[in-house]
């Protein structure tokens, strides 16, 4: 019996290894078409977000540094216009001059933000875990929650400015004359209540799309095990629905730090207790203080930033998917591993 072995031919060899560079040319080549054609596609978006976002950020940055009007030199001259200060906008808001009225607005900023934001995301919760149910009407109910949320803040304050007049709807349930526009705790629990009741809507609509996503196969089988309903809410709703749950809080923190035209128009500006970062910067660009309105403007972007970075951190908010990014990374390490072994 013969055997015959094949022998590769070194021409064999150079011909595939010619169509394997030519085959990784033209790749290679359409992968530059297609990242030529995004940048293109992408480019007007960028642009517009240039003119509406980065300008306006870069513009306020530059102001904070400069101070405008009528102020005189070493020698008593007077000098008129805009003059370079360096920080001392800043300094003045945080331990300066102005110190006292601007951590009065961080305090006001940030008890509103924590205190709306968690009965925001309680009672949205709630209204998300009924609205799930099956139930006649269930339609309605859920058209008539976005009615809150879809009015204008402006038109939401005037109403409610008006259920917390001295003769309106609030005073006359409670059966007292209070001053709910006036300076103090009442008039910081008349914008908590205002807020609350527009925005929370808004987390249980978020939050029931969550829901929604949830198979009815799980509840089911925990029926089946024994489990009570708080054991099936803690262990199957609230892990299942964290996604959609902290994208709605993320949002209300953001939109909370930059709360303004509620507490404006239900209580009034120049309110010590409901002076926020917003109101302060308004009221000082109101006045011609380009310069410090510019300070308090960006130190509240800077804020806002912040606690939206440590909420994406601390509470792994996986807001534009950088986890499944990783993990398909992972696998593809994994696999290219895998080969090179096997090879």
């Amino acid at each position: 019996m013969t055997t015959t072995d094949t022998v590769a031919h070194p021409a064999d060899d150079l011909k595939q290894a010619h169509k394997t560079r030519k085959a990784g040319k033209r790749r290679k080549g359409r992968n530059a078409a297609t990242k030529r054609l995004a940048g293109v596609l992408v480019s007007p978006t960028l642009l517009v977000l240039g003119l509406v976002v980065l300008y306006p950020l870069l513009s306020t940055l530059r102001q904070s540094f400069y101070t405008e009007g009528e102020t005189l030199d070493a020698d008593g001259f007077v000098i008129k216009g805009e003059q370079f200060v360096g920080l001392a906008n800043y300094a003045d808001a945080i331990v300066g001059a102005g110190a006292g009225r601007f951590w009065n607005a961080m305090f006001n900023t940030t008890f509103f933000t924590v205190t709306t934001v968690i009965l925001e995301t309680v009672l949205g919760m709630a209204m998300a875990l009924v609205m799930h149910r099956a139930f006649r009407g269930r339609g309605l109910v859920r058209a008539s929650v976005l009615v809150p949320w879809a009015i204008p803040t402006a038109v939401s304050g005037l109403l409610w400015r008006w259920i917390f007049a001295p003769d309106g709807v609030a005073n006359g349930l409670l059966g007292q004359q209070v001053l709910w526009s006036t300076d103090g705790p009442q008039a910081q629990l008349a914008v908590i209540i205002a807020e609350v009741w527009k925005t929370a809507p808004f987390v249980g609509l978020l939050t029931l799309a969550g829901l929604q996503m949830i198979p009815q196969e799980l509840y089911e089988a925990a029926k089946v095990d024994g489990a009570t309903a708080w054991r099936r809410f803690w262990s199957i709703t609230l892990p299942l629905v964290k996604p959609a749950l902290l994208v709605a809080v993320l949002f209300r923190l953001l939109d909370a730090l930059r709360m303004f035209d509620l507490p404006f128009v239900l209580i009034g500006q120049q309110k010590y207790s409901v002076e926020t970062l917003s109101m302060l910067a308004w009221q000082e660009a109101t006045n011609v203080n380009y310069g410090p309105a510019a300070a308090y403007a960006t130190i509240m972007f800077g804020y806002v930033a912040l606690v939206a970075l440590a909420f994406v951190k601390l509470l792994g908010a996986d807001i534009i998917g950088e986890a499944h990014t990783r993990r398909r990374g992972k696998r593809k390490a994994r696999s290219k591993s895998g080969k090179a072994v096997m090879a």
